[in-house]
């Protein structure tokens, strides 16, 4: 079993924004001020390059150098998300693998400690498709070096759903630390990818922004969301709560988590990355000219209002 799982069990990964500009530029001085200060928070370690960040939109470059500010600022964990975007409409899919290798090895030279690899949303439609997404989880392990998250990503962010049986086999490879399960709303897609990875050793990681709370309950006992990416000790007081056996104090912090994942995910749920630099904002983390989202839908103003006004209310 890889060092880095007892290392992570039990404890969270933010999922962390990348402040840009309106003209999506990323905004480095901002980003410095909020690596800096998401690393004081009780964290375990942190996801960058993950959808919350907008990874697989960035430029190399900016890669890089989003990872180099983060391996700069803390000391914990990264695990960097390496895949493509939207495969079908622009490269074959060997195209597709190679370039997620290709950011795999990026990932390694820049420090990462693991790779959290997308899903390939056309390989759900194959009738080979489990087989290659095991080799393509392989590949990446095999290449770069580094241990790996599996990533069971919901639809609408342009993932598919895992079977028990692909989870078991991912879960199953040396290199694997666990799988992250993000169905988003799918209570029985959530338990059941959960509970194929009982009795492995691994890490049973929720994604789960909406449905945090109840993920423990079915037997996760890691954190990786981008509920996180602000806001952090209302992710991380819940997770304590529930680790410690302290059952009222989870109820108590899961209500509260709750009341904030209901004011920033929901339709259009793309609109979450804008909502979470909004609640960034608001703490103080990332500056008001460095917190736009150039690959998420517009927003109306009364958006943004509800995000504050749930804030207030959990102050």
């Amino acid at each position: 079993m890889h060092p880095l799982v007892e290392r992570l069990r039990g404890t969270l990964l933010p999922a962390v924004v990348t402040p840009m500009d309106s003209d999506g530029v990323v905004a480095y001085d901002a980003l410095g001020a909020y690596a800096g200060a998401i690393a004081t928070e009780s964290i375990g370690g942190v996801a960058v390059w993950a959808h919350t960040g907008r990874g697989l939109y960035l430029s190399a470059g900016d890669r890089a150098k989003v990872l180099e500010t983060w391996r700069q600022a803390t000391d914990v964990p990264i695990v960097a998300g390496v895949g493509v975007p939207k495969a079908r409409s622009a490269r074959t899919l060997r195209e597709a693998a190679d370039a997620t290798v290709a950011m795999a090895l990026a990932a390694a030279a820049g420090g990462a400690d693991a790779v959290m690899v997308y899903p390939l949303a056309e390989l759900g439609e194959l009738p080979d498709g489990h087989a290659q997404a095991v080799a393509l989880h392989e590949r990446v392990a095999a290449e770069s070096g580094l241990p790996l998250v599996g990533f069971y990503l919901h639809g609408e962010a342009g993932g598919y759903p895992y079977s028990a049986a692909l989870i078991r086999d991912l879960l199953s490879l040396d290199a694997m630390l666990g799988v992250k399960t993000a169905t988003l709303d799918r209570a029985i897609g959530c338990q059941d990818a959960i509970w194929a990875g009982r009795g492995t050793g691994k890490l049973l990681i929720t994604g789960e922004d909406r449905m945090y709370g109840p993920s423990f309950m079915w037997g996760a006992d890691t954190a990786l969301v981008g509920i996180a990416s602000a806001q952090v000790e209302l992710s991380a007081a819940v997770l304590r709560a529930w680790s410690t056996g302290d059952h009222s104090g989870f109820l108590t912090a899961s209500e509260r988590l709750d009341r904030f994942a209901a004011a920033t995910f929901y339709a259009p749920i793309e609109g979450y990355v804008q909502r979470m630099l909004w609640a960034a904002v608001w703490e103080g983390l990332v500056p008001e000219q460095a917190a736009h989202d150039p690959y998420g839908p517009s927003l109306p103003a009364s958006e943004r209002d509800r995000v504050i006004r749930c804030l207030e209310e959990l102050r």
